[in-house]
C-alpha cells in the first residue's frame, strides 16, 4: 500500500513560472507560494513536479521551497522533465543545507539513468561526494545506486571521510543489494553480491582499531585477508595485499585571509560571552570547514568557543569546541563537524562567541574582497556582531574551506581544534 501523506503537494511548473498561486496540494490545503514560504510546517510532504513546459524562472522560487520544507520532505518525483532542469532540481535538493539528513528520495531511474550523460554536471555532483563524503555515504540513497556507481564512488581518491566510513557504507549497499535480489542478507552473500568492488576499499589505510573492531569481525575478509592486513600493520616484512595501501588524498584546505595584519592593545580584545561575527558570501560554490581566530594576546590561556554559520538568520552549522593559545599571534582553527555547502552570490554570516579571561589578539587592515585561487570572498558587517568584529578590524580572521581549485592555499603557523 502506498504511504498516505498528510500533504501532497503538485508543482505545475508552467503556471508556477507565471503566476506565484499556483501550487496546490490535495488533500486541499492553503500551499500557494506565499504560504508555504511563511508557514514551513506541515509535515510528510510529497512534492510532484511535473514541468511541462519548463523555464528557470522556477528555480529561485524551488530554492526556497526546498530550504524552508528541508526537514519535512518525504520524496520528490519528477514527471517527464527535460534533462537540464532535472539535473538543476536534482542539485538544488540534494545540495540543500542539510544533506543527506533532510535530502528527499529523489525518482532515482529518471535522474541516475541521465545524471553520467553531462560530464560538467556530473563534475559538480562529485564536488558534493568528495566534500561531504560522510554525509552522502552515510544516507539511505547510497544504498540504491548500481554496482558501476558504486565502484566509481569506491575508487575516488578525493573522498573526504575516514576508510572505516566508506567500509560501512560499502556493507549497507551490500546489504540492500542482497534484498533485492532475495537473497539471505549474510557476510557470505554480501561477499559475493560486492565481486571486485571490495577490492577498491583501502583496508589497510585504516586505523589499527578501527580494523580490528570493524572490518576484522565483519565476517566479509576471508581468515587469510585478515591475517594479511594485521601482518601488515605491525610485521616487518609486510605480505602482498590486493588492497590499495595508499592512502586517500582527500581534500585539502584552502583559507581565506581578510586581514592584512594583526595586533594587541592593553583594552582588547576582550570576551564577555558577546557575538563577533561577519557577513560573506562567495562567486563559486564552496564547502565551509571551519574559522580560524585569534588567541590570547598576554601569555598561554584556554578559551571555549561556540561557532556557527547562517544564512537569512537560520543556522545552518555550529560547534562548540575548546582550544589552548600559547600567546602568539598565530591562528588556531576551529572546525564544523562536516562541511557546509555555500552558494555562490549569497551572504552568510560567521559567527563567534569565545570566552576567556584573557585579552586575545585582533585583525586590522580588513579587506572586502578577497581572492583564494578562483574563489573571490566578499565580506560584509554583520548586525549580530555585538563584541565589534567588523570588516575593518576583529576577531575571524580565517574561513576555511573546501573549494574548486586544484590548487590549495598552503596555511603555516595554525593549530587544527575539531
Amino acid at each position: 500500500m502506498a504511504p498516505e501523506y498528510k500533504n501532497r503537494i503538485v508543482v505545475d511548473y508552467n503556471n508556477l513560472a507565471q503566476s506565484s498561486n499556483s501550487i496546490r496540494s490535495e488533500p486541499e490545503v492553503d500551499c500557494s507560494y506565499e504560504n508555504i514560504v511563511a508557514e514551513p510546517s506541515a509535515p510528510d510532504l510529497e512534492i510532484i513536479i511535473n514541468p511541462v513546459y519548463a523555464t528557470e524562472e522556477f528555480l529561485p522560487r524551488f530554492s526556497i521551497i526546498v530550504e524552508d520544507y528541508a526537514n519535512t520532505f518525504h520524496s520528490v518525483e519528477f514527471l517527464d522533465c527535460d534533462q537540464p532542469i532535472v539535473y538543476t532540481l536534482t542539485l538544488t535538493i540534494c545540495g540543500s543545507y542539510k544533506l543527506p539528513g533532510s535530502c528527499p528520495e529523489i525518482s532515482r531511474n529518471t535522474v541516475q539513468s541521465r545524471l553520467f550523460e553531462e560530464p560538467e554536471l556530473m563534475a559538480r555532483c562529485w564536488e558534493v561526494i568528495d566534500a561531504q563524503a560522510q554525509l552522502a555515504l552515510n544516507s539511505e540513497g547510497f544504498t540504491e545506486i548500481d554496482m558501476d556507481t558504486l565502484k566509481q564512488i569506491l575508487q575516488r581518491e578525493s573522498l573526504n571521510c575516514k576508510e572505516s566510513v566508506i567500509f560501512q557504507a560499502a556493507l549497507q549497499w551490500a546489504a540492500a543489494e542482497c534484498k533485492r535480489r532475495s537473497l539471505e542478507v549474510d557476510s557470505t552473500n554480501c561477499r559475493t553480491v560486492m565481486g571486485d568492488s571490495l577490492f577498491l576499499i583501502r583496508l589497510p589505510t585504516m586505523a589499527l582499531e578501527d580494523f580490528a573492531n570493524e572490518a576484522a569481525q565483519s565476517g566479509i575478509l576471508t581468515l587469510q585477508e585478515t591475517t594479511d592486513v594485521f601482518l601488515y600493520y605491525t610485521a616487518r616484512n609486510k605480505p602482498s595485499l590486493l588492497y590499495s595501501c595508499k592512502p586517500r588524498a582527500g581534500l585539502k584546505p584552502q583559507v581565506c585571509h581578510r586581514f592584512q595584519s594583526s595586533a594587541y592593545r592593553s583594552n582588547q580584545w576582550r570576551y564577555r560571552g558577546r557575538c563577533d561575527s561577519i557577513q560573506f558570501c562567495v562567486d563559486k560554490r564552496i564547502f565551509i570547514v571551519g574559522f580560524g581566530l585569534y588567541g590570547s594576546s598576554n601569555g598561554s590561556a584556554d578559551y571555549s568557543v561556540r561557532i556557527e554559520l547562517k544564512r537569512l538568520g537560520r543556522v545552518l552549522a555550529e560547534n562548540h569546541a575548546k582550544f589552548f593559545s600559547d600567546g602568539s599571534s598565530n591562528t588556531f582553527h576551529v572546525h564544523f563537524e562536516q562541511p557546509i555547502q555555500v552558494e555562490p552570490d549569497t551572504f552568510y554570516t560567521a559567527s563567534a562567541i569565545l570566552d576567556g579571561s584573557e585579552l586575545s589578539y585582533f585583525g586590522q587592515e580588513g579587506l572586502s574582497e578577497v581572492n583564494v585561487s578562483n574563489v573571490t570572498f566578499q565580506f560584509q558587517c554583520s548586525s549580530e556582531s555585538t563584541n565589534g568584529t567588523g570588516v575593518q578590524g576583529g576577531q575571524i580572521p580565517e574561513l576555511i574551506f573546501y573549494g574548486p581549485s586544484p590548487q590549495p592555499q598552503v596555511v603555516e603557523n595554525s593549530t587544527k581544534i575539531e
